[in-house]
């Protein structure tokens, strides 16, 4: 059912679909090799070409890891592994990996973390790290990707405020402007669209102009949203979950993604040079639920590789 089919009390226009579609246009989504494996054939799922990120989990085999990339690869994809620092033991652990995907898999684009892990378990602690080791400059990658906080970060501020994160960011704006790799920031989740268009307009006054890829959860059941929301540092935008929760009228109804697309999408028609540059999913819910969410919201932007 398209966006413009539902009616609700709110004071915020309705968005036209085309607009929604234009925003949904190249969005990436994200997979684990366990999630990965519940999928038969990616190209009845999302459209030709689209950027799949592959989580890289604390005890995840690189094999694993590597299998996945190979086989999403063949599909028709854009693949794009994950690195977290703090699971790299070395610079030649980090090498290894990336002749493995660039040899198995044809990768040259690798989204770059710091990682969920509180204690480093070798040489890196922060993505910085691993950009400096000249390594994926040296084997060709095109494109870098790393993490947006629009709500700010507790493991990298434990204080609050978010000033070793702007820190951090307007080091890797210096990065992206003395070399030729694409860089773009692939951000956390969040469900309200208002923070997420501050922050992106406070990125721009700090003269940060790397391209946003906003994270937007999925349709999901709304205990495991707020599950989800909890473990990974979510803060403000949780208050929409929270009250969501407290009407029963919505309490048994799976959450979707509906307002902040749409209300981040009519932001970017109006202010078309607006930092976002496209969406990037966390299927929550399940891959199949989230690629179908697109698929009927999405009009010709979602539509399947395979799709008649």
């Amino acid at each position: 059912m398209a966006l413009l089919n539902f009616r609700r009390k709110t004071d915020r226009p309705v968005t036209p679909a085309a607009d929604i579609e234009a925003f949904l246009q190249g969005y990436s989504i994200e997979v684990m090799p366990r999630t990965a494996e519940k999928v038969e054939d990616f190209r009845t799922l999302l459209p030709r070409g689209t950027r799949v990120y592959i989580a890289h989990i604390e005890g995840t085999d690189i094999e694993d890891m590597v299998a996945t990339a190979k086989r999403i690869a063949a599909e028709g994809y854009d693949v794009m592994p994950h690195f977290p620092a703090r699971i790299i033991k070395d610079a030649a652990t980090l090498s290894d990996w990336i002749a493995r995907y660039q040899g198995e898999a044809g990768v040259k684009q690798a989204l770059l973390l710091a990682g969920g892990v509180a204690q480093p378990l070798g040489d890196f602690h922060c993505s910085m790290q691993l950009m400096e080791t000249g390594l994926f400059d040296k084997a060709g990658f095109t494109r870098l990707h790393v993490a947006g906080h629009p709500e700010g970060n507790r493991d990298i501020d434990p204080n609050g405020g978010d000033k070793v994160v702007m820190d951090a960011l307007r080091w890797k704006q210096a990065f992206s402007d003395r070399t030729d790799a694409r860089i773009a920031l692939a951000t956390q989740f969040a469900f309200e669209a208002k923070p997420i268009i501050a922050w992106v307009d406070r990125l721009a006054a700090a003269g940060i102009t790397l391209p946003v890829h906003i994270g937007i959860a999925g349709p999901a059941k709304l205990q495991t949203l707020i599950k989800f929301a909890i473990s990974c540092g979510v803060g403000p935008s949780l208050k929409v979950l929270q009250k969501r929760a407290m009407d029963v009228t919505k309490l048994v109804l799976p959450y979707e993604p509906v307002d902040v697309i749409a209300e981040l999408a009519a932001h970017k028609v109006a202010n078309p040079g607006f930092g976002i540059e496209q969406i990037h999913f966390f299927p929550l819910g399940g891959i199949k639920t989230c690629a179908t969410w697109a698929i009927n919201n999405g009009g010709q932007a979602a539509r399947p590789a395979n799709a008649a």
